[in-house]
């Protein structure tokens, strides 16, 4: 059977989402404790997307196929009790044969989250990005309105993204949230490319601080070239929040 695990970790301590030679990631943790389980035998799991070094997720998802039988419960007792801390299995449900996590997907949304202050709050680091710089939340909530819609988003991707054919995607929702002195962007999407994410919040952040207009991005879009754009922001703060499918999950 093939089953559906909804996952939440903190990247903090990992080189990413995807197996890498000589490097500890979440796809290597979560395989080898399902080849535990199946005396052995190697189980590959298939995810939506990966992420980068650093970056966390509320809701990722992959699926598997197992030979093995007993209730969707007991596979979530199972696969947490010997996950390490920083991985959580919250969901596990029983899908068609044909499901794909990547294929399946439909939109995915992320979140990333700004403290802006005096001082950093160590407890923090690893999970927001700060800024010293006033941000002004008006400005910032106009620039959201910039990456609305359907764009060529070559500019803000990476110039090592390994994307073959088209940079265009379609951005659902962008907006922003305060929270106190906590900035929570949104964005949801039919895809992202890589740094993608990262790249637009940082260039909404330098519209909040004044050093960037609506011609300015307008110029970007045309370029089609990572260089005339502002620098990635760091992964701490990013989080892959939910992966959107239609109702093909049998109840």
């Amino acid at each position: 059977m093939r089953l559906k695990c909804t996952i939440q970790y903190d990247g903090s301590n990992y080189a990413g989402y995807q197996i890498q030679p000589n490097a500890k990631t979440i796809q290597e943790e979560i395989e080898s404790v399902l080849t535990r389980m199946h005396k052995g035998k190697m189980i590959r799991i298939h995810s939506s997307g990966r992420t980068d070094r650093g970056v966390h997720a509320i809701g990722q998802v992959f699926h598997f196929d197992t030979d093995l039988s007993f209730p969707t419960a007991n596979w979530l007792k199972a696969l947490n009790a010997q996950l390490p801390d920083d991985i959580q299995v919250i969901e596990v449900i029983e899908v068609e044969a044909d499901f794909h996590a990547r294929i399946d997907a439909k939109m995915k949304e992320y979140r990333y989250f700004v403290e802006q202050g005096d001082v950093p709050n160590i407890f923090k680091r690893h999970l927001v990005h700060f800024e010293r710089d006033l941000l002004d939340m008006k400005k910032m909530e106009e620039a959201c309105q910039w990456f609305m819609g359907t764009h060529d988003f070559t500019s803000f991707s990476s110039a090592r993204s390994t994307v073959k054919g088209t940079k265009v995607r379609t951005l659902f929702d962008v907006r922003v949230e305060r929270q106190a002195n906590q900035f929570v962007f949104v964005l949801k999407g039919d895809g992202f490319l890589y740094n993608m994410v990262r790249i637009i919040v940082g260039v909404i952040l330098d519209a909040g601080k004044g050093k960037v207009n609506e011609a300015d991005v307008k110029e970007m879009f045309a370029a089609k070239n990572r260089e005339f754009v502002g620098a990635t922001l760091p992964p701490e703060g990013l989080f892959l929040w939910e992966v959107f499918y239609d109702e093909n999950i049998k109840k």
